[in-house]
């Protein structure tokens, strides 16, 4: 009885990048097969339905058992099994640990737990995302977060060498790390409007700036720190109860006058919106400084970003400031602030309006 074989011998692995990002995307192998006969590649190259359902069956068999290594990507370029060149590699592992921007939108700030998990299915029906791929997605969250858990130094460094991927994409990482660490509020109404971009770039401000590891910082660990938190995920909590300094701004009136009076003569003629900067100067001040008083508690650090739309964001808003206004106001609330005779706290308003302000800039679309 005759037998019919197919057989191919080669080196270098061969991997269609269509059909690898099909699988990323959880299609089935007749659905792949479908959505490559209607690119148009049986008339490209002149192939049967048989031949494009056996290529796609055996590129999906090529991923699956590339995926145990993509999990740890440094044993990729350590194994002998597949023969695939270096440019090759970092495609696979960048597009791996790739993610859609509306799932993780919905999983940002959430604990990565089992709990979460569950809720897979509901947040595939409302993003679209394929349930395979938000279980890859998900699941990558998790194992980049349990790895950098256990490591010290720069978290954004530590993700790019551990998992080989591009600084854009391990900056998006620490940020998904950054905030299920920290718990961040994200899916209350009033935030809906925030992109993962925008929350990513806040988490860049907070990394860099009011974190242990923060620059200017580092070299003030004590060794009870540097062994307990992790320097780039955890709030320096020194910091945080620096910020409670803050409150005189408010609580003393001749200094709240004081800074009144400084900005709003800075301010004066330079913008449509004086005279609602001017009437609403002691709430928005008191928005801001009471945000940097209560961050010693857990709650309030969850909420700081609903805080800062509800306190300041929104009654901007509301008197219909431009981008271009919010500049300038902060910049003389900011600067202002330096020139107050009896504040004697400018280093940590500087750390603490530095990053309010940019995030600020980031979360207002006028």
């Amino acid at each position: 009885m005759a037998v019919e074989l197919d057989v191919f011998v080669g080196n270098t692995t061969i991997m269609d990048e269509e059909v690898y990002q099909l699988w990323l995307d959880g299609y089935t192998v007749n659905d792949a097969v479908t959505v490559r006969m209607e690119g148009g590649v049986l008339e490209e190259f002149e192939a049967s339905a048989d031949v494009l359902l056996s290529d796609t069956m055996d590129q999906y068999r090529t991923f699956q058992m590339c995926e145990r290594l993509l999990h740890s990507p440094a044993k990729l370029a350590n194994q002998l099994l597949f023969q695939i060149p270096p440019h090759r590699q970092a495609m696979l592992i960048e597009r791996y640990y790739a993610f859609d921007d509306s799932f993780v939108r919905e999983v940002l700030g959430k604990k990565l737990s089992k709990g979460t998990k569950k809720d897979l299915d509901d947040i595939s029906a409302k993003t679209g995302v394929m349930l395979k791929s938000c279980r890859r997605q998900f699941d990558n969250f998790k194992r980049v977060f349990k790895v950098v858990e256990e490591l010290k130094g720069p978290l954004v460094e530590n993700i790019r060498q551990h998992f080989l991927l591009s600084d854009k994409l391990a900056r998006d990482y620490a940020a998904i790390v950054f905030f299920a660490n920290n718990r961040f509020e994200t899916g209350k109404r009033k935030l809906l409007y925030l992109t993962f971009q925008d929350f990513a770039f806040c988490a860049g401000q907070l990394i860099n700036n009011w974190t242990v590891g923060a620059v200017g910082n580092v070299y003030q660990l004590t060794d009870h720190q540097s062994m307990v938190e992790d320097m780039d995920v955890d709030l320096d909590k020194e910091f945080l109860q620096e910020l409670k300094e803050l409150k005189i701004l408010i609580s003393d009136k001749d200094l709240l006058d004081q800074h009144k009076s400084l900005v709003c003569t800075a301010l004066r003629g330079k913008t449509k919106a004086f005279n609602e900067m001017e009437a609403n100067f002691k709430n928005l001040s008191r928005g801001l400084v009471n945000i940097a008083a209560k961050l010693t508690n857990t709650k309030d650090v969850r909420d700081f970003f609903i805080d800062l739309v509800e306190k300041f964001i929104e009654p901007c808003r509301s008197d219909r400031w431009t981008a271009a206004d919010m500049k300038l106001y902060l910049t003389h609330y900011t600067n202002s602030a330096h020139i107050l005779d009896t504040f004697k706290h400018q280093v940590v308003w500087d750390r603490y309006m530095g990053v309010i302000k940019s995030c600020i800039f980031k979360m207002y679309h006028d």
